[in-house]
């Protein structure tokens, strides 16, 4: 299994759904979150031991308070993570396994991959790499930022020149969307042994 991962607005989605147009089976790591939260489920049961003040009446949470808890406090922050993401994790290594028993390729798509060390259960990890002033700009333009709002959600992460060190592969999405799309097109036509190219 594949790691797929980038920052905030480096285009990390964008090359997502052209994976998923090529033929592989993307595992969303903030999807199975949202999943993992619902009443019932460990995760949400974690969430009302912890965040009791979040559960609403009807027994979901309330993601915008359970946001603005652990946005402002980094300790609360490492405790939701620490009931979430092994959750996360067993979920995406489960379903990968088995997708690949029949013969899929999977990439597991998680946002905080060498936050969580996931790296270390991964054959290869492939990232979605911008510039920081591109990044900058484009979280601004996309969310309705300022500056200072933008460069505070880009700290939050570690930065994506450190994660480009450590990936196995690494996507420049700093261009146009044809150019990215060439770029996933001759890594997916490697993997799969199309065209007789081969990874560089």
């Amino acid at each position: 299994m594949r790691g797929l991962t980038g920052g905030v607005a480096s285009g990390k989605s964008t090359v997502s759904k052209i994976l998923v147009e090529l033929g592989a089976v993307v595992l969303d790591a903030d999807q199975i979150a949202k999943q993992v939260m619902e009443p019932g489920q460990l995760g949400w049961e974690g969430v009302a031991r912890h965040f009791p003040q979040v559960i609403q009446a009807d027994r979901s949470i309330n993601r915008r308070l359970l946001g603005d808890l652990i946005f402002s406090n980094p300790a609360e922050k490492a405790k939701l993570e620490a009931i979430i993401h092994p959750l996360v994790l067993d979920e995406i290594k489960t379903v990968g396994t088995n997708l690949e028993k029949n013969n899929k390729i999977v990439f597991a798509d998680i946002p905080l991959l060498y936050e969580t060390n996931s790296q270390q259960w991964l054959d290869e990890v492939w990232l979605v790499y911008v510039p920081y002033e591109i990044q900058l700009q484009r979280l601004m333009d996309r969310d309705s930022l300022t500056e200072l709002q933008a460069k505070q959600r880009i700290a939050a992460q570690m930065s994506l020149a450190e994660k480009r060190l450590l990936a196995d592969v690494i996507i420049d999405n700093s261009g146009s969307i044809m150019e990215t799309r060439a770029q996933v097109e001759r890594l997916w036509n490697a993997l799969t042994g199309h065209n007789n190219v081969r990874l560089k």
